[in-house]
């Protein structure tokens, strides 16, 4: 625990997502795109999943913003269209946080949206649950343990599979609560899935719309 009473670790993590969102906004200037995330994992998603696909977001000057938690939507919507006009605007969230969202773009008048369809028109996409179930699904259980395998991860999962609290439960479920039990650990596979989402064809929906809007 460091003096300040908040987990180094934690500390750690919230001063990446802050230099994160930061560079991200430095390049909001000259930017025609920018989609707004709630967190470092959807950005390192996205551009993987833009990379993977032979794009090069800094050259076509789309900017994915991590925002630091849903709540802040409303903000930085509002600070960056206060900006130009000019800008074009797309989002991710997950599921949990949708009303949040639709709520943020309602009260900034951006087409009222009234359902998840109406979001998708605004180039706002939904995870379901969240980023980590979608890129489990779209590679699927046996591939994601082959890549714990390689990253020599699959002992400790194992392990983790036997605790008492999770023996028995559903694979998927093991997968995402072993995925989240540890942020760097998260980062690490959040890029390695969405490159084999690519691989596969099976990136999410949500992220592939989205990629395609902007």
């Amino acid at each position: 625990m460091s003096t300040t009473g908040v987990p180094a670790g934690r500390q750690a993590g919230n001063a990446a997502s802050i230099q994160a969102t930061a560079h991200a906004l430095a390049k909001v200037e000259s930017a025609v795109a920018v989609v707004l995330v709630e967190g470092i994992s959807d950005q390192i998603a996205l551009e993987t999943a833009a990379a993977g696909r032979g794009r090069d977001l800094d050259t076509e000057r789309v900017v994915i913003v991590p925002i630091g938690g849903a709540h802040a939507i409303g903000n930085f919507l509002a600070r960056l269209t206060s900006l130009e006009n000019r800008l074009r605007f797309a989002g991710l969230c997950d599921l949990a946080e949708e009303e949040i969202f639709r709520r943020a773009l309602d009260l900034l008048g951006a087409g009222s949206p009234r359902t998840r369809s109406d979001m998708e028109r605004l180039g706002f996409h939904v995870c379901v649950d969240d980023l980590e179930e979608e890129l489990i699904r779209a590679v699927g259980t046996t591939e994601v343990e082959s890549l714990f395998a390689a990253q020599g991860d699959l002992r400790s999962f194992r392990s983790f599979q036997n605790q008492p609290a999770w023996r028995g439960r559903e694979p998927e479920a093991q997968l995402w609560r072993f995925l989240r039990s540890s942020s760097r650990r998260n980062l690490r596979y959040v890029r390695l899935l969405a490159e084999a989402a690519v691989a596969r064809h099976t990136l999410p929906r949500p992220l592939d719309a989205l990629l395609t809007a902007v």
